[in-house]
């Protein structure tokens, strides 16, 4: 801080920033300042004869800004002066006081109602042009239900899920559609047996063999037992236990009629097939009927039905 000659300590080391006197003067100069001052205060009943004491709350009268020295921080108004402001006072306006909001009117901006600063009505809601109505307990207009959400299609309902209706079985076999069921023949091991052979003894008629069934399809159907290493994969493949040992891999093919009916083949089967208690030849297609039985290996009966009922 630099004291200027009048006294005041002054941030500012070249002229006073409270009075504006130069900081640097003479001494002569502040000691006729001085002088001056005093013969001013005795002619004036004690008052200073340069810049007068600021009253408190005094403003410029050209910015209104609160007076601090004797000269305006804002606009450089001279205080000592006894001529009107040296600045225009519109270059410096008043600043206002800022507003301080009242409380919120509950019935300004409402359709319908007035605006009370206005007394205009409100203009309606600009989506639909009908007040919202107010939800159950908060005023707040409700939200779109599940009832009201976008249409779909024709028949479509929105969120409420469709009626489930009741199961419906697998349908049966239509009466073009042909079946193999596939099962244990005691009486046609008995007479395999009494036909006699070298392996005939050591076969044993299975306790239990479940009644299988097979749906036709497609132009060839095989008959025989699995074999990965010589690459067969019958449709009606008979190497689930019980198996049959005297099913060779490869021991009969269904083959499709053109009228849509059904031949067998034997293609060389070590034990040869039958049709009806008739051996069949090799390689030759024999034509079936409903209901007739095939019978290959020791015990196994093939019966082709249509429409796929036993």
């Amino acid at each position: 801080m630099a004291p200027c000659p009048s006294g005041h300590e002054s941030a500012s080391d070249d002229f006073c920033d409270v009075c504006g006197v130069l900081i640097g003067a003479a001494p002569s100069l502040a000691a006729d300042g001085t002088a001056a001052s005093a013969a001013g205060e005795a002619d004036n009943g004690g008052a200073a004869g340069g810049a007068a004491a600021p009253s408190p709350g005094e403003t410029c009268p050209g910015c209104g800004t609160t007076r601090v020295g004797q000269f305006c921080e804002s606009c450089g108004h001279d205080f000592a002066s006894a001529g009107p402001a040296t600045v225009d006072p519109g270059t410096y306006p008043p600043v206002p006081a800022p507003a301080v909001p009242g409380p919120p009117d509950p019935h300004k901006g409402v359709p319908g109602l007035p605006d009370p600063s206005t007394g205009v009505p409100a203009p309606p809601s600009p989506s639909t042009g009908v007040p919202a109505p107010p939800g159950p307990s908060t005023g707040i207009p409700r939200p779109p239900g599940p009832s009201s959400a976008v249409p779909g299609p024709p028949g479509a309902s929105i969120g409420v899920p469709a009626p489930r209706g009741p199961l419906i079985a697998p349908a049966a076999p239509a009466d073009g559609e042909w079946t193999a069921v596939v099962t244990a023949d005691r009486g046609y091991y008995d007479a395999v047996q009494a036909a006699g052979g070298p392996d005939a003894a050591g076969i044993a008629f299975p306790a239990y063999f479940p009644q299988r069934r097979f749906r036709l399809a497609g132009t060839e159907v095989r008959i025989g037992r699995h074999s990965p290493s010589s690459g067969i994969d019958p449709e009606i493949d008979l190497s689930v236990p019980p198996a049959d040992p005297g099913v060779s891999r490869l021991h009969a093919v269904l083959l499709r009629a053109p009228d849509g009916g059904w031949s067998v083949v034997d293609p060389g089967s070590a034990n040869g097939t039958t049709v009806n208690g008739s051996e069949i030849p090799r390689g030759q297609a024999v034509p079936l009927r409903d209901g007739d039985r095939i019978h290959l290996g020791a015990w196994t009966e093939l019966r082709v039905i249509r429409g796929g009922q036993a």
